[in-house]
């Protein structure tokens, strides 16, 4: 028996293909990314510090890195810096551990406790940073675990950055546009990606004014990043 063909009728064929939206069809579309930097002197830093004891107990070392503490918080506040610019971060209590030594024949055991507390501290002038850090060593802050350079007030610069972003792509798409020989149409979507943090920048030598450790705030800056999709305007 020879193998039937079946043909389907034209109109069932119509029917599918004019099913499929009408984006899938024709989509007249410029997608472009678009990048905007404002760069800035700093106002603000933040401190991480703290101080760490050890002793032979738990108490006595928790004690000792209490009153280091102490002394750190009260030279702060000496300083004039506001209770709301300092902020205990952290507390910690641990066993200093030593062993095993086989060859001494040493099991390994807790020989005494290691305390710490550290504080988080916003400081608001920045011509006094290199006092303060000497100050806050001279009461006993033995550690410290970051300083970062910002902006107390960064939406001004934020929205800056989108701006330049937002041009910084409709320049690409209008360059795209006219190379293709297409006129331009309407924003369709607009994406934003990322950004919002302040980055630091290259730095620059300086020193606080009132003397003690040098130091370079140098500029930061705010990056935001963006997707737009121009439709391509249709020519009448």
């Amino acid at each position: 028996m020879s193998p039937r063909i079946v043909r389907l009728p034209a109109l069932c064929l119509s029917l599918a293909l004019g099913a499929l939206p009408a984006a899938a069809q024709d989509e007249r579309v410029i997608s472009v990314n678009g990048r905007g930097e404002v760069a800035a002197a700093p106002d603000m830093a933040v401190i991480s510090l703290g101080v760490v004891e050890e002793a032979a107990t738990a108490g006595d070392a928790m004690r000792a890195a209490n009153a280091a503490a102490g002394a750190v918080l009260s030279r702060l506040e000496a300083l004039d810096i506001a209770a709301r610019d300092i902020q205990t971060s952290e507390l910690r209590l641990t066993p200093v551990w030593v062993g095993p030594d086989p060859e001494r024949d040493l099991e390994r055991r807790i020989t005494g406790f290691q305390a710490s507390n550290h504080l988080t501290v916003r400081l608001r002038d920045l011509s006094t940073l290199g006092e303060v850090l000497d100050a806050v060593v001279a009461e006993g802050a033995n550690r410290f675990s970051g300083l970062r350079f910002t902006v107390a007030e960064p939406d001004e610069l934020m929205e800056k950055a989108r701006r330049a972003a937002v041009a910084d792509a409709t320049a690409k798409a209008r360059t795209l546009a006219e190379a293709a020989g297409e006129p331009l149409g309407r924003v369709q979507r607009i994406t934003e990606h990322g950004g919002g943090a302040p980055r630091p920048m290259m730095m620059e030598a300086a020193r606080s004014d009132a003397g003690g450790v040098p130091v370079a705030p140098g500029e930061i800056e705010m990056t935001v990043e963006v997707t737009i999709d121009f439709a391509i305007a249709e020519v009448e």
